[in-house]
């Protein structure tokens, strides 16, 4: 309990300093919006000897200037009020000279790093973990989600996500990206850009999106790893992408979902990407079933250098997919940089000396997952937390997501291959209920609640949980989920590809 409130102390503090930083330009201007006051009292005090003159008394004459000062300022807030325009609610064109180039410059780079998270960063990540007979074809899976999932985002489902809809899903407005434009003309260019990204082009907004719902179905395939089909994987990644992922990233990310409108806190994708991913991998695990020999044959990983060179890469794309989540080139950008970073750190310490108690011994493939599980959990808390919630955050979730990994799925005797559940399901959880604990309004400008991202947990776990279970039964009836027993052994880099890593 001391940590907590040593957390929340410090991450007020420094959040009280964000907010003296953000208040000084208004009290800047402060000077000359008041400098008007003084004529309209002068104003006043001038008509007061005429009206005492037709017989008014002296005490409303001497009132007046005071009345009049005093409905100054409200007349002056109710016409600015009534000025400003509302904010818009659905993407909408500009002139180009609204676009502001340092944030477009940022979202470009965060949107590289993004898509280098998956392509190479979690195919290496995964890929270096399986059996040398199956290292092909993981990384086969990341790259062909990246292909499929980029022609659906295009087609539908970022229409689905991020444009106004009901509460549970988006519109139809950007099918094909209809309306997604940019003209330059002789005398001015104009283009879209989105509602909830006004200063940068729609068209950067949308890959940025893109590569969230890329890696996200990737991310699932770390449960199933070396057991199922190739098709079937292609058309579950497909279905899953338009009826889950969509939906969740409505719900949560576009101010008229349910989870949004509720007060939801995910600032980058705890329960749309990694609940979300999580849960789904552990439905598939289980409906799939067990590796063939899985508990009695040593699956050791075959190239603990590629997994290492993987969560490298994924630290170093995660700045974007955190700090790109501002949307801006900003203090909150670089705020959710730090704590990144430190969450991180602590997480791979965490996990490797609970590995050290526990087992004897600290392993490359430990920090490795610790770092990993680090970046899931301060993931939808970095745009709101303080230092010592990255801190607390960070440690957490490398000594839970340890557990997780080891006792609990023996407990339970689950087969996920390489802990997709165990890091991204459990360290999401994590970090989205620690979000509501940790939350300073100075720094992300809403106070944080423990009910209400339980509620956004469950509602992902239920959600994702029973249509990923659906579309996969589904799936097995059409054309099966699985490989045989035979080839399974021999392994899916021949079977499925007719290739071999020599």
């Amino acid at each position: 309990m001391s940590l907590l409130m040593a957390g929340s102390l410090m991450a007020g503090g420094v959040g009280a300093a964000l907010a003296d930083d953000a208040s000084a330009p208004a009290a800047a201007s402060a000077p000359t919006a008041s400098a008007s006051a003084p004529d309209a009292s002068a104003a006043a005090a001038a008509s007061a000897p005429e009206a005492a003159a037709a017989s008014a008394p002296a005490a409303a004459a001497a009132s007046a200037p005071a009345a009049a000062a005093a409905s100054a300022p409200a007349d002056a807030s109710a016409a600015a009020a009534a000025a400003a325009p509302a904010a818009p609610t659905a993407p909408f064109s500009v002139d180009s000279s609204k676009i502001n180039s340092g944030d477009t410059a940022w979202m470009l780079t965060s949107t590289a790093l993004v898509l280098f998270m998956t392509i190479p960063g979690l195919a290496l990540f995964y890929g270096g973990m399986v059996r040398k007979k199956n290292v092909l074809a993981t990384l086969m899976q990341s790259f062909a989600i990246t292909c499929v999932v980029t022609v659906i985002w295009t087609v539908v489902g970022y229409s689905l996500a991020f444009t106004p809809g009901g509460s549970f899903i988006g519109g139809f407005s950007r099918v094909f990206l209809a309306g997604m434009n940019y003209i330059h003309g002789d005398k001015a260019t104009t283009l879209t850009v989105s509602h909830l990204a006004p200063t940068i082009p729609e068209t950067v907004y949308f890959v940025y999106q893109m590569t969230f719902a890329i890696i996200t179905p990737a991310l699932i395939t770390g449960a199933f790893a070396d057991r199922m089909k190739f098709s079937a994987m292609l058309v579950f990644m497909s279905l899953w992408s338009i009826i889950v992922y969509s939906p969740i990233a409505h719900m949560v990310w576009e101010p008229t979902g349910w989870l949004a409108s509720a007060g939801i806190l995910d600032f980058a994708g705890g329960t749309v990407v990694h609940i979300n991913a999580g849960i789904a991998g552990l439905v598939c695990c289980l409906v799939l079933g067990k590796r063939v020999g899985y508990g009695r044959e040593v699956m050791a990983p075959h190239n603990l250098v590629l997994t290492l060179i993987g969560a490298a890469m994924l630290w170093v794309g995660w700045f974007g997919f955190n700090a790109g989540s501002a949307v801006a080139a900003d203090g909150r950008a670089g705020f959710a940089m730090l704590t990144t970073q430190i969450a991180t750190a602590c997480a791979a310490l965490g996990w490797m000396f609970a590995e050290w108690i526990a087992k004897g011994k600290p392993s490359v493939l430990g920090i490795a997952s610790g770092a990993v599980a680090g970046l899931v959990a301060v993931t939808p808390a970095s745009g709101f937390v303080g230092v010592m919630g990255a801190i607390v955050i960070g440690v957490v979730a490398g000594v839970v997501c340890f557990w997780s990994a080891t006792w609990l799925k023996h407990k339970f005797n689950y087969d996920d291959s390489l802990d997709a559940f165990g890091v991204h399901g459990i360290g999401g959880i994590i970090g989205a209920l620690l979000t509501g604990v940790f939350a300073v309004k100075d720094i992300g400008g809403a106070d944080g609640s423990l009910i209400l991202q339980a509620k956004g947990v469950l509602t992902t776990l239920v959600y994702s949980g029973v249509v990923s279970f659906i579309l996969l039964k589904v799936i097995d009836m059409v054309m099966g989920l699985r490989v045989s027993e035979e080839e399974e052994r021999e392994g899916l880099d021949v079977v499925l590809h007719g290739e071999r890593v020599e």
